[in-house]
C-alpha cells in the first residue's frame, strides 16, 4: 500500500529517521521537492514543499506511518491503489484547477471594474468625510441645553455679518424641517475679541508681514495698509536698479497673469509657493525698484541718457585752464563737482602732466546749465570721485528718510490713543514723543535741507560740516573752525536740546502720576480730572447693555489700559520706564539703523558694476568675429549670475532689511501685536477643489 503527502522542509530529515526506526525498515520512502513555491494555507507563507510517497506492507506499519505523519503535520493525499483511479483523479484534479482558475480570472476582472469605478468617485468621498468629521468636531464643542434636546454653541461674529448667519440658521432650520427655529442672541463677556482682518488676493501678502510680527489687538491701527507703500520703496531704495527691477517686475507679472493656472497653484515646493504667495509683493517690488533705478540712474550699473548732460566738457575745455597752460595749485576735487579722466588731445601738455584727473567747475560761464530733470546726471558715471558724490547723497537720503518714517509710525498712534479714549496720552506721551524726535532728529533734517538750499557751488569749498555741528550741539558747544549755518545757530540748538531733555522725564513720569491720580479720585467716588473713559459699545450697531465687551478697558490688550493691567504704581512706573528708555535710546539706534538703506544701495551698485565690468565687458574688448563668439558664453554666464547674485541673493538680502526696517523701526512706535486671529470654521475653496 502507499500513503503519499507533503511536508515541511525543515521536517524531512526527522521524518525520514523516525519512519525508518518505527517500521524496522519495512517501507520504501521516496522525497521530491516542488518545482515551485506555494503559499501555506495555515500562516500564508511562500515554501517551497516537499513531496513524500511511502509503500509499506502490513497494516500495523501503514497506521504507524499515518500517526507519525499527523505529528509531523504533513498534508496526507489519498493515493488510489490502482493505475486507472489514479489517472482519474489526476484529470479530476486539473479540471478543478482550470475552474477554479477561470473563476479567479473572472473575480479579478471585476474587482478591477469596481476599483476604477471607486476611483473616479474616491475625491468625493475623501471631501465628504473630511466635511462630515469637521462638522461634527464642532458639533462636539458645542453643549446642551437644560432640556437636552437643543444645542448652544457661544461663538464670535463680526457685527456686518450677524444677519447673513441668521438667514443661514433660518435656511438650515426650513431645510432640515426643524419645528424650533436657530436664532442668535448677544451676551455679554470679558473676553477680547480676536481680530479679523479681512484680505483679498492682492493685500494678502502684505498683512502676512504683519502678522509674522504679531497679530494686531482688537481694534488697533493696522500698519498693513502703509506697509503696502513703504515697504516696496524701502526695498527698492536698497535695490535700484531699472534692469534687476524690470527682471523682477516681470517675473512677478507672470505668476500674476497665470494666476489662476493650477499647476502654479498646486505646486509641492515650498520656496515656489513662498514666491507664488508673494506675487503682488514682487511686483510692486520690482516697478518701484525701476522708480529708484531712474533716480539712481543705473541700469545693470550703467548710467542712462535720457536727457542730456546738465554739464558741458566742450565748454570747460574752451574756456579754462585745461586749454592754454595756466598752472593754479593743484587741489583734490569737491566730491560735489565731477572729476573726469582727460583726454590726451586739445590741452595744455603741461597741465595734463601735473593734473591726472580734470574738475569740471560750475562757476565757470556755460560748465553747468541747471539741474538734471531727473534723477543723476548720466556725467557722473564718467566721474573718478562719482562713489563719493553717492556716498554723501545716500546717507542723506536715508536719514531724512528713516526719521520721516519714524515720524509717520509716531503720528499713527494717535489713532490708537483717540479710539481706545485714552487722551491723556496724546498730551503725556505722544506729545513728549514728537518733541524728543524732532527737537534733534527733525533738526539734523532741517539742517540737511537747509544747508542743500543755502550753499552753491561758488561757496561750496566753504560749506560746514553738518556732522560736527550735531556732535556740537549736543556738548552745547561751537567749533571755530566750522562756521555756523545762519545767525543764532547755537542758541537755537541748545533751547532744542533742553526741549528734547525735559520731554523725557514727562514721557516717563506723566502717564503713572496720571493712572495713580485718577485711580485714588474714583476710589474716593469722585469724577476723573480728564475726560472720563465712558463704557460705551465697541462695535457698530450694539447697545451698551447688550455688547459683546461690558467694558472698553477690557479688551485693550496689547498695552493700550495700563490701569486694566497693572495693580500697583511700581508695576505702573516700571511699565513706563522701559517704554522711555525704549523709546529714546531706539530714536538714535533706530536713525543709525536706516543707514543700511545707504549701504545695501552702495553694495548693489558696486556688485552690478564688478559684475559688468569682470564678466560682460570681456565680450565687448574683442575684434572681429572673435567677439561674436566669444560674447555667446559670457553673455550667459552674465544673465546666470546676475539672476543668482543680484536679483536672489541681493534681493533676499534686501528684503529681510526692509522686513526689519518696518518691525522693529516702524511698528513699534506704535503697534503692539498682541491679539489673536479670528480663525471661523469654513470650508476653504482651494482645498475642495
Amino acid at each position: 500500500s502507499f500513503v503519499a503527502g507533503v511536508i515541511h522542509p525543515w521536517r524531512v530529515s526527522a521524518f525520514e529517521r523516525l519512519l525508518w526506526r518505527a517500521c524496522r525498515g519495512y517501507l520504501v520512502a521516496s522525497f521530491v521537492e516542488m518545482p515551485e513555491p506555494m503559499e501555506d494555507p495555515a500562516t500564508g507563507e511562500s515554501i517551497t514543499w516537499v513531496i513524500f510517497l511511502i509503500s509499506y506492507w502490513g497494516e500495523m506499519i501503514g497506521q504507524k506511518i499515518r500517526k507519525i505523519s499527523d505529528c509531523f503535520h504533513c498534508h496526507v493525499y489519498p493515493y488510489p491503489e490502482s493505475e486507472a483511479s489514479r489517472a482519474d483523479t489526476m484529470n479530476g484534479l486539473h479540471s478543478q484547477i482550470q475552474d477554479l482558475s477561470v473563476v479567479l480570472e473572472e473575480t479579478e476582472q471585476y474587482l478591477a471594474q469596481v476599483l476604477d469605478k471607486v476611483v473616479l468617485a474616491l475625491p468625493t468621498w475623501r471631501v465628504q468625510v473630511q466635511k462630515m468629521k469637521a462638522i461634527y468636531l464642532v458639533l462636539n464643542q458645542c453643549s446642551f441645553d437644560v432640556t437636552e434636546k437643543c444645542l448652544i454653541a457661544e461663538v464670535w461674529c463680526p457685527v456686518r455679518d450677524l444677519t447673513q448667519v441668521q438667514d443661514a440658521l433660518r435656511q438650515g432650520s426650513y431645510k432640515s424641517g426643524s419645528s424650533v427655529e436657530c436664532f442668535v442672541q448677544r451676551i455679554p463677556t470679558t473676553e477680547s475679541p480676536p481680530t479679523l482682518i479681512r484680505t483679498n488676493k492682492f493685500t494678502a501678502g502684505f498683512q502676512n508681514i504683519v502678522d509674522a510680527y504679531g497679530v494686531a489687538s482688537y481694534q488697533e491701527v493696522n500698519p498693513a495698509p502703509y506697509a503696502i507703500i513703504t515697504f516696496p520703496f524701502i526695498f527698492a531704495i536698497m535695490f535700484g536698479d531699472v534692469g534687476h527691477g524690470l527682471l523682477m517686475f516681470l517675473f512677478a507679472l507672470w505668476m500674476v497673469l497665470y494666476e489662476n493656472s493650477p499647476s502654479l497653484r498646486q505646486a509641492s515646493n515650498e520656496i515656489w509657493l513662498t514666491f507664488f504667495e508673494g506675487r503682488y509683493l514682487i511686483l510692486l517690488m520690482g516697478a518701484f525698484s525701476i522708480y529708484t533705478g531712474f533716480i539712481y540712474n543705473e541700469c545693470f550699473s550703467k548710467a542712462t541718457v535720457i536727457f542730456p548732460s546738465a554739464w558741458s566738457v566742450a565748454t570747460m575745455a574752451n574756456h579754462s585752464s585745461w586749454r592754454w597752460g595756466s598752472q593754479p595749485p593743484w587741489e583734490p576735487p569737491p566730491r560735489t563737482l565731477p572729476a573726469l579722466t582727460p583726454p590726451r588731445s586739445a590741452h595744455s601738455p603741461e597741465y595734463l602732466a601735473t593734473h591726472p584727473s580734470l574738475t569740471l567747475d560750475p562757476n565757470v560761464t556755460g560748465v553747468f546749465r541747471g539741474p538734471y530733470p531727473f534723477g543723476i546726471d548720466p556725467i557722473w558715471s564718467l566721474a573718478i570721485n562719482h562713489l563719493n558724490f553717492l556716498n554723501s547723497f545716500k546717507m542723506k537720503m536715508s536719514v531724512v528718510l528713516g526719521i520721516v518714517h519714524m515720524g509717520f509710525g509716531v503720528l499713527l498712534g494717535i489713532f490708537n490713543h483717540v479710539h481706545f479714549q485714552q487722551r491723556h496720552r496724546l498730551v503725556l506721551e505722544f506729545l513728549p514723543e514728537m518733541v524728543f524726535l524732532l527737537a534733534l532728529f527733525g533738526y539734523l533734517v532741517f539742517l540737511i535741507f537747509y544747508k542743500w538750499v543755502k550753499f552753491s557751488a561758488a561757496d561750496s569749498m566753504v560749506a560746514p560740516s553738518i556732522l560736527i555741528h550735531f556732535i556740537d550741539m549736543f556738548l552745547f558747544t561751537s567749533n571755530t573752525t566750522n562756521l555756523p549755518l545762519y545767525q543764532g545757530q547755537v542758541p537755537v540748538q541748545t533751547v532744542l536740546v533742553a526741549l528734547a531733555l525735559a520731554s523725557v522725564p514727562v514721557l516717563l513720569l506723566g502717564t503713572p502720576l496720571y493712572l495713580c491720580c485718577r485711580r485714588r479720585t474714583l476710589r474716593a467716588g469722585c469724577p476723573a480730572p480728564v475726560a472720563a473713559e465712558e463704557q460705551e459699545p465697541l462695535l457698530e450697531g450694539q447697545e451698551a447693555g447688550n455688547s459683546v465687551n461690558a467694558i472698553k478697558e477690557d479688551v485693550e490688550s496689547g498695552g493700550h489700559s495700563p490701569d486694566a493691567e497693572h495693580l500697583d504704581f511700581a508695576e505702573i512706573f516700571m511699565h513706563q520706564a522701559i517704554h522711555t528708555i525704549e523709546y529714546c535710546l531706539g530714536c538714535v539706534s533706530n536713525t543709525a539703523s536706516y543707514l543700511r538703506l545707504w549701504a545695501l544701495s552702495l553694495a548693489h551698485a558696486q556688485l552690478s558694476e564688478v559684475l559688468w565690468t569682470m564678466v560682460m565687458r570681456n565680450g565687448f574688448v574683442r575684434l572681429s568675429y572673435v567677439g561674436g563668439v566669444v560674447l555667446v558664453p559670457v553673455f550667459a554666464a552674465f544673465a546666470v549670475l546676475t539672476v543668482a547674485i543680484l536679483l536672489v541673493m541681493e534681493g533676499l538680502s534686501a528684503f529681510l532689511h526692509a522686513l526689519r526696517l518696518h518691525w522693529v523701526e516702524f511698528q513699534n512706535k506704535f503697534y503692539v501685536g498682541a491679539g489673536y486671529k479670528l480663525c471661523p470654521f469654513a470650508f476653504a475653496p482651494d482645498a475642495w477643489e
